[in-house]
């Protein structure tokens, strides 16, 4: 009996040391050119933008942490939460609210940070329309067009739903236009109604803009829009950042066809999430270099371009920030299938 236990045993050793090894080397793997760490960008913006963008901080983590990265830009916000749960323990992603709230609950995203825009950890829905609308009021949005960027984007399509449907507001025709770029040039066509896309205050000189104050805290018939030597959007001495910025270099008159009807209540800022399985050394590694790299000129040429998610900083945050968004869900009555699947 001894003799058959002892070789039981060593049986089982001599097994694990197997099989042990192997998933050791499987997730030491990660970060090498065989197996190099995902990194998911939604397509909220102009693709080309992000990929160039998304190489420039892949090559500065490259060069701070000496690991592997793969720049990634799905067609669609539920294309990039499916390729996160798709890939638990190698993927990374910039991922808005309503992203991280479904990858969360479908496969257990985790957030790490979020986004700081101009020292704001909050960004808002805008509602625009064209300068010579009728459309004047809250109210006067029954039965028009709407365009919105994806049927998963925070700003663009979830915080406006909640909102009309309190309102008891129905639009009439919608039309996902695929972005947020998209979204402004369908409102300053003509081709819809009004649009929803995203709003982040203007840099107002010598009087910080604060929540409550006007969106648009200019006047056009005094005030001249223009680009200034160096492409950026001005409304006299009024920097605009909101999504009208966005098509500047096309439509130069973007402010003086596109007004502001109104904003939502304030949103949590996008998150940079990982997938559940993600290594928690490899993350801390990765944190700690993308903090370092936040405080770099090649911040701006990346994530921090205004042309690209325009964070002008990074900063942790804790999942419950987040719970806002969730309650929006249940205020709607939403499921994931709601909205991938409109």
């Amino acid at each position: 009996m001894r003799v058959k236990f002892t070789f039981a045993l060593l049986l089982v050793v001599l097994v694990s040391s197997l099989i042990i090894p192997a998933t050791i080397a499987q997730e030491s793997n990660l970060g090498t050119e065989e197996n190099p760490i995902q990194v998911f960008f939604v397509p909220s913006v102009e693709a080309q933008v992000i990929v160039t963008g998304g190489e420039v901080m892949a090559q500065a983590l490259e060069a701070a942490t000496g690991l592997k990265f793969e720049v990634f830009v799905p067609t669609s916000y539920a294309a990039t939460v499916e390729a996160m749960c798709a890939a638990p323990d190698r993927s990374m992603g910039f991922i808005p609210a309503a992203g991280y709230v479904i990858a969360n609950q479908r496969c257990g995203v985790q957030v790490e940070a979020a986004a700081v825009r101009r020292g704001w950890n909050v960004y808002w829905a805008a509602y625009i329309v064209r300068r010579d609308s009728d459309i004047y009021t809250f109210g006067d949005l029954e039965g028009r067009s709407w365009a919105y960027p994806d049927a998963g984007s925070t700003s663009g399509y979830i915080v406006p739903s909640v909102e009309l449907a309190a309102g008891g507001i129905t639009p009439g025709e919608r039309v996902e236009a695929g972005g947020h770029n998209q979204v402004v040039q369908a409102v300053y066509s003509g081709e819809v109604d009004f649009g929803t896309t995203f709003f982040s205050p203007p840099l107002v000189p010598g009087a910080p803009w604060r929540i409550g104050d006007n969106p648009e805290p200019y006047d056009l018939t005094v005030d001249e829009s223009r680009l200034d030597e160096n492409g950026n959007l001005f409304v006299g001495d009024v920097r605009i950042l909101d999504a009208r910025a966005n098509i500047r270099q096309t439509a130069p008159d973007v402010v003086d066809q596109v007004r502001i009807l109104r904003l939502s209540n304030p949103i949590p800022n996008d998150t940079l999430s990982f997938g559940p399985d993600f290594p928690e050394e490899l993350k801390a590694q990765i944190m700690e270099a993308l903090y370092a790299f936040a405080q770099t000129e090649e911040w701006a040429q990346s994530i921090g371009s205004e042309d690209f998610y325009g964070w002008s900083g990074i900063a942790p945050i804790e999942d419950s920030v987040y719970d806002v968004v969730r309650l929006q869900f249940e205020i709607l009555g939403l499921t994931e299938e709601d909205i991938f699947n409109r």
